[in-house]
């Protein structure tokens, strides 16, 4: 079967689907081994709560809606940078540190990343489930999967404050990883809506390309 994408009609079931039993296995795989090697696991369980409930909201809503692979594939890639961050926090993050060195850079830049990453990786998805579920205007596909990335950016950063400051303030420093920067709210939320802008547009290029073809 080719790989789809959301403008394919064809979806197959997991048990026939074998990218996506792959795609299982190796997040299996690499989550179990964050979880070994986390050196904080109060961080941990509080960082993957949002992986549960994603993966879960997958497995459950599967029967009655499936992603195209080619969103499959984005969300896979998302979900990998996020448990990868988890694992250390994303302030003392390994590959941040080492990107930090290579720029001459005066933080940690993994969190950036993970964000920029929620907008572009995730923005694609959210269109094929709004044309393929729901069959809105194609114009409301394109536009609203900017405006809720910007929206759950925002309440992502107010659980964020609720966390560190009311529920588990222990994990707080850690859990935000502000390193100091007064906007990083701001900044993170501004990289999420870059990301998702970005996704369609090129998303929205190449469609027309190929239609031109």
């Amino acid at each position: 079967m080719p790989f789809t994408t959301a403008s394919s009609a064809a979806r197959v079931a997991f048990r026939r689907h074998t990218l996506l039993k792959i795609y299982f296995v190796i997040f299996s795989l690499i989550w179990a081994w964050t979880f070994a090697g986390t050196t904080d696991r109060a961080n941990w369980i509080t960082e993957n709560a949002l992986t549960i409930l994603f993966v879960g909201g997958l497995a459950i809503s599967h029967r009655k809606f499936k992603f195209s692979d080619l969103s499959y594939t984005l969300m896979f890639v998302y979900i990998l940078l996020h448990i990868y961050g988890a694992m250390y926090t994303y302030a003392e993050n390994p590959l941040g540190y080492w990107i930090q060195e290579v720029l001459n850079g005066e933080r940690n830049q993994y969190d950036r990343i993970v964000h920029f990453s929620f907008g572009f990786l995730l923005a694609y998805p959210m269109r094929d489930y709004f044309l393929n579920h729901f069959q809105w205007p194609r114009w409301v596909c394109w536009t609203l999967p900017v405006e809720i990335t910007m929206s759950f950016s925002a309440a992502y950063e107010l659980i964020e404050w609720a966390v560190a400051d009311i529920f588990f303030p222990a994990q707080g420093a850690a859990y935000l990883g502000s390193q100091g920067d007064v906007w990083d709210a701001q900044k993170d939320m501004g990289l999420a809506f870059s990301g998702a802008v970005l996704a369609m547009v090129i998303a929205s290029t190449v469609k027309r390309t190929l239609a031109q073809r």
